[in-house]
């Protein structure tokens, strides 16, 4: 880290070394479905990752130079181009 460092104007120490007595547990607040749904969920020490599920075929980034024409019209067919694009060299692969 460049520059100078921040004061934080407190002592670590003290915090670090406090412990939360019976009377402090009404200030923790309660734990809402919410709060576990953008948690952390770790099996083994490892983070599980939440969404969708990998695919059995993923899909491979490739850098390809095309006429810039073709592009073009390619993409004038509206979203999905590549998908169609995809396709169209399956088809001519015979996969």
């Amino acid at each position: 880290m460049t520059g100078k460092k921040r004061a934080l104007g407190s002592d670590l120490t003290k915090v670090d070394a406090h412990v939360i007595q019976p009377e402090e547990y009404d200030e923790i607040p309660e734990l809402t479905d919410e709060m576990f749904a953008r948690a952390d969920y770790i099996v083994g020490g490892k983070v599980v990752r939440r969404g969708r599920p990998p695919k059995e075929t993923p899909k491979v980034p490739v850098t390809l130079r095309l006429d810039a024409d073709l592009v073009e019209k390619l993409r004038a067919g509206g979203q999905g181009w590549q998908s169609r694009v995809n396709e169209t060299l399956r088809k001519a692969t015979g996969l």
